[in-house]
This record gives structure tokens, C-alpha cells and sequence, in this order.
């Protein structure tokens, strides 16, 4: 049974999974965007947005902690300095993950974009649903507006035409 077995493997080890959200995060705080498999953009999606979270306190113990997950001190100045302030206001949803149209060469696995939102940038959202529409009252028919037409009129049918000369 798998109980309390979350997140995926990735088919690698645990060591191999913890090198590999490392060198996604660094390389999504270096270019602000980045291609990888969906299953990857999904599961580095958490472990760089606790990383954004943990940079936006600024504290010495909070850098100690980002420097013992991502192992790079100048991505860690740079999330400190410029990506962190730019979420100040923020509480969370950093990132976005597009799901790409073209498969991955060798293995045509699914690809997608991680992406870091821009400053003052909102998520796009489902539109929201149309207002319920306004309950119906019943009431008796009125008379009709138009007059209607005399079945004499309607009956007779139309005089033929001639036939044309040639």
C-alpha cells in the first residue's frame, strides 16, 4: 500500500531527485524560464516557491537555509537581492507552468515552461461563471400586438404569371 508515499520519484533516487530540483531551481532563477518534462515542472514547482518564501523574510538564518538547499551562494544573492523583492506583496503563486504542443526528441515525453511570474503579474483565471438568470414570473398572456390576418386573404392563392414570350 502506498500511504503516505507523496510526491513522484521521477524514476531516480532520493539523492539524484534532490540534485535535480537543485539544478532546475538555479536554472530557473538564472533565465526566469525554463523547458522541462511536465512531471519535472511539477514537481520543482513547490521546492522553488518555498525557496521564494523563504528569501522574502531576509534574514541571516533564512539565507543559511537557502544556501543548504540550492548549494550556490550567487543564486542565493540573486534570489535574495532581486527575485525575492519583486513577491514582496505576494503570499505565493510565483510560478506558472505552460504546457508545451511540441513532444521532447528521444522520447517524445510531454513538455512544458516553468516560468517566474513578473513583477505586479497575475495568474490568468478561468473567467467566472455568467450570473444565475433572474427567476421568471408567470403571468396570464396578454392580447396580441399585431392584428391578425383574415383567412380570406391568407386562402386565395397567388394569380400564375404568364408565361414568357419568345
Amino acid at each position: 500500500m502506498r500511504h503516505l508515499k507523496a510526491g513522484r520519484t521521477l524514476n531516480r533516487s532520493a539523492s539524484h531527485r534532490h540534485a535535480l530540483m537543485r539544478n532546475l531551481a538555479r536554472a530557473l532563477f538564472a533565465h526566469d524560464r525554463i523547458i522541462t518534462t511536465v512531471a519535472k515542472a511539477k514537481e520543482v514547482r513547490p521546492f522553488v516557491e518555498k525557496l521564494i518564501t523563504l528569501a522574502k523574510k531576509n534574514t541571516l538564518h533564512a539565507r543559511r537555509l537557502a544556501v543548504a538547499r540550492l548549494h550556490d551562494k550567487e543564486m542565493v544573492a540573486k534570489l535574495f537581492t532581486e527575485i525575492a523583492p519583486r513577491y514582496a506583496d505576494r503570499p505565493g503563486g510565483y510560478t506558472r507552468i505552460i504546457k508545451r504542443h511540441e513532444r521532447r526528441l528521444g522520447d517524445a515525453g510531454h513538455t512544458a515552461f516553468i516560468e517566474l511570474l513578473k513583477q505586479g503579474e497575475t495568474k490568468v483565471r478561468a473567467r467566472q461563471p455568467a450570473p444565475a438568470p433572474a427567476p421568471k414570473v408567470s403571468e396570464t398572456p396578454a392580447a396580441p400586438t399585431t392584428p391578425p390576418v383574415p383567412e380570406t386573404a391568407a386562402s386565395t392563392p397567388a394569380p400564375p404569371t404568364p408565361p414568357a414570350a419568345q
